[in-house]
Order: C-alpha cells, then structure tokens, then sequence
C-alpha cells in the first residue's frame, strides 16, 4: 500500500500521473514472481512426497506463505484499484488484512504439521532419495533467487508490499540452502536426521512470521490503536490547542495497513471560533501524527454533556 491513495480525497490531482509507472511495475513484478514460487511450490510438493523429503515439504511450506504474500500484495493492489463503493465505504482495503490473517494461521497449521512430522523422523529415520532431494532443492534456491531479482527491478523501497515479498523470498533462500544441506549431508555422509533438522529450522521460521503476520491482523481486525501511534500523546496534542476545554471519546484504529482513522469529541470554551479548532487540529493530527482522516466534534463546553453521569469521558 503506498502512501499515495490515502489522501485522494483531499488533492488527488497533485499526483495522479507520478505514480502510475512505479504501480504498474509492482503489480507486474508481484504477479510475475508469485506465478513462477507457486508452480515451482508445487513441484516441491510433488518432490517431498516423492524422494520421503521432509526438508522439501516444509520448503514448500515456506514457499507458500511466499506465494501466499505475495498473492496477498498483488491482490491489494489490485483491490486497491477498485473505487469505493455506498455499501464498502472504505473500498476492499479491509481484504487484505482478513486474508493475511488466514495466511498467518495457515502458517501456523502447516509448521505444526511439519513439527509433528519431524518428531516421528527423529526417532526413525526414513530413507531419502537424497540425489532427487539435491536436484530439486538447487532448482528451488535458483527460483528465489530469480524471483528476488524480478522484485527487485519493482520499487521495494516505495512501497510495504513489494518489500514484504522481497523479504519472504530472502526467507526462503535459507530454507533451499538448508534442504540443499541437508541433501549433501544424506549423500556423502547418510546422515538421514540432516533431513528432519532441516525441515525444523524451516518450520521455526515459518511459525514465527506466521504467528506475527497473525497477531497483526487481528489487533488491526480488532479495532487496536496503530502500533506506531501513542493515543496517549494524540490526546495530550490536542489538549494543548487553545480554548480547547478537553478531549474524549477518542478512538485511533487501522482500516489497512498505513491507513490510520481517528475519530473524537472536543469539547471547548465559549469563545472559541469552532472551525479554528477543527482546521488546527486537523493539522496537528496530520503533520505530527500522520493520521490524514479523522472525524472530529467540536462541542461548546456550556452545553454540557450527553453522558447520563454528567461527566464528560
């Protein structure tokens, strides 16, 4: 998600054309690495069964919480693009964090299959074809490394998604050179236990990003505050403006990633000029806090306060 179709709304014209280049590049480069990991994720599969390798399942396994990633960037792009609609008021923003949520718990389920797996292997040791399980695994370790380079030649630095992916497949070299290793060691030495180390060390890093990419999602489903705003200093911030009497009712919360909303009432003194405040702490919220779209009542303190208890929080 760039930073670019957050505040469309209040000066889209500014740069409509600057950023056209830089997206088409990244849906290409998403589009084209994520075909090229799920075909070869399936030949990995189909490879594991085959050579008894459970180093390549879990690669696979890897791989596809690469394609899955990278799937998932492709598509918010692409969903992205998709305009806001009467019922969808914030447009299909909200899919890409439900669909990493179930891409983190997949995660999850995946590496503890393979967990479980491996612990049958510690304590006996199956064969493995460790010349098919080399071949396929040096085959897997070029993929990424083509796949790197594809998102690469995307712009990585602009934009969250592109970078994301281009860490996973990183993530996902190890997990080759680890299966390659892994092979080597079978080969040369019949060390079979080479293979189910492997494929725990894999599945270790795969539970870890699952379980992060998890706990995300659901603070941002959850309505959390963003992580990198402290609610705390945005309320004091506002408090601070001029004639404002105080600051309640305030709810920061994540539509997507980098999309912060905040909504609160201020209440303030008589004769204070009501569109001041607004303009200033629109302004405040925007250049100290980043926050673009907030909802915010301004409310003259001698009115009182709907609350029943006649306290105002």
């Amino acid at each position: 998600m760039g930073h670019h179709h957050h505040h469309g709304h209040s000066h889209g014209h500014s740069h409509g054309h600057g950023h056209g280049h830089s997206h088409t590049s990244n849906k290409k480069a998403l589009l084209s690495s994520f075909i090229l990991i799920s075909v070869f994720m399936i030949v990995e599969v189909i490879g594991g069964f085959l050579t008894n390798s459970l180093a390549l399942l879990s690669d696979a396994g890897h791989m596809l919480s690469d394609a899955a990633a990278l799937g998932l960037s492709f598509f918010a792009i692409k969903l992205g693009e998709k305009q806001v609609s009467q019922e969808k008021t914030y447009g299909y923003k909200r899919f890409e964090i439900i669909a990493a949520a179930l891409n983190g718990i997949t995660l999850i389920v995946i590496s503890l299959y393979i967990f479980y797996e491996a612990l049958q292997r510690f304590f006996a040791p199956p064969e493995v074809q460790s010349t098919g399980m080399f071949m396929i695994s040096i085959t897997g370790l070029v993929v990424n490394i083509i796949a790197a380079w594809i998102l690469m030649s995307g712009d990585k630095d602009d934009n969250l998604n592109v970078r994301s992916a281009f860490l996973h497949v990183l993530g996902d070299m190890l997990g080759s050179v680890g299966a390659i290793v892994a092979a080597l060691l079978i080969m040369f030495f019949g060390w079979t236990i080479a293979d189910p180390i492997a494929s725990v060390i894999v599945a270790v890093i795969i539970i870890i990003s699952g379980f992060r990419v998890t706990k995300d999602s659901f603070h941002i489903l959850m309505e959390g505050a963003p992580t990198q705003i402290d609610i705390h200093q945005v309320k004091e911030a506002l408090s601070k403006i001029p004639f404002v009497k105080e600051v309640h009712d305030l709810h920061i919360w994540t539509i997507t990633s980098g999309y912060p909303v905040l909504s609160c009432h201020i209440t303030i003194l008589g004769d204070a000029i009501h569109d001041d405040i607004l303009a200033r702490s629109q302004k405040i919220l925007h250049d100290e806090f980043h926050i673009e779209h907030s909802t915010i009542q301004v409310e003259k303190a001698e009115v009182g306060c709907p609350s029943p208890h006649g306290t105002c929080n």
